[in-house]
């Protein structure tokens, strides 16, 4: 799985962190050594798409006073963005008019994830969307949109799912038992989309699990929805990026990439599978709810 220039600029916005909190310097100090604005240095930090040159890096590491291995390790990140940059843009790019503005940032983990977990309340995720299903949705959040937009959105959808063919990408769904019965769409719809997920239990990298309505444990309901974004280790440097726990809200995104703050999702998704019916269970369970829409 080609891990793109998003994980190289992560790696590189910590190691330069990193360095800097050592030297007890601050960004706007940082900034000047590397003759860059405030804003652009902060962007680097954060993994985010910012141009940055070898002889930038190289001021850099003389102000933090790095090692040589420190020094070259920089470079070698600086280097495999390039490459990934000059490998082509990512699929979104063409779709920037369909994207909501700073969803391609999630669009760029995701492509470079080898394990997705997505827990949701209400929804299907993305990844397992028909196109019916995702337009039933569109329509209710903009119902004065024209067609041809909503049309676009929807091919972003279908391109995203690609993911799940992609050797060595891992899926799994964690659904409440609402998000199966919730007849989105109408109850045609629905059952098209049940059979949609049922039939992609079937691909070896996605796992789909119910939590039941009976279930008397309120986890995962009092923590809301989330996605929990994992990441393989870099090509050249073998460095291992941690994970990103991603929330949506309705007044804007939210990305937890701290370890406290990281912690407790992994330990509600864990929590999470431990109460949520066997795949086996979770599929019948699909089957039977699917047999009343029909």
């Amino acid at each position: 799985m080609a891990n793109g220039s998003t994980l190289p600029r992560r790696a590189l916005g910590r190691q330069l962190r990193k360095l800097r909190d050592r030297a007890g310097l601050t960004q706007t100090a940082a900034s000047r050594v590397a003759e860059i604005s405030p804003q652009s240095y902060g962007r680097i930090e954060d993994g985010r798409q910012t141009k940055v040159t070898d002889l930038g890096l190289n001021a850099l590491a003389n102000a933090y006073k790095a090692t040589d291995e420190e020094r070259q390790l920089l470079l070698d990140l600086a280097r495999e963005i390039r490459i990934a940059t000059a490998s082509g843009g990512s699929w979104w790019r063409g779709y920037t008019d369909a994207i909501a503005s700073g969803f391609d940032h999630y669009l760029s983990l995701e492509e470079s994830a080898s394990w997705v977990t997505s827990w949701q309340t209400t929804v299907i995720p993305g990844l397992l969307q028909t196109r019916e299903y995702r337009r039933a949705i569109d329509w209710s959040l903009n119902p004065n949109a024209a067609t041809e937009d909503v049309e676009r959105k929807l091919d972003v959808i279908t391109r995203r799912q690609d993911l799940l063919d992609q050797p060595g990408f891992r899926f799994e769904a964690l659904l409440s038992e609402a998000v199966i019965r919730y007849q989105i769409g109408g109850a045609a719809v629905m059952a098209d989309q049940l059979q949609h997920l049922i039939e992609r239990t079937e691909l070896s990298g996605v796992e789909i699990r119910i939590v039941p309505f009976a279930e008397a444990d309120p986890v995962g309901l009092l923590a809301k929805s989330f996605v929990l974004i994992s990441f393989p280790p870099l090509s050249s440097s073998r460095l291992q990026e941690p994970p990103v726990a991603y929330t949506e809200l309705l007044t804007g995104d939210l990305y937890m990439e701290r370890g406290p703050e990281l912690d407790r999702y992994a330990q509600e998704a864990e929590r999470i599978r431990h109460v949520a019916w066997s795949e086996s269970a979770s599929r019948d369970a699909m089957l039977r709810v699917h047999k009343e829409l029909k």
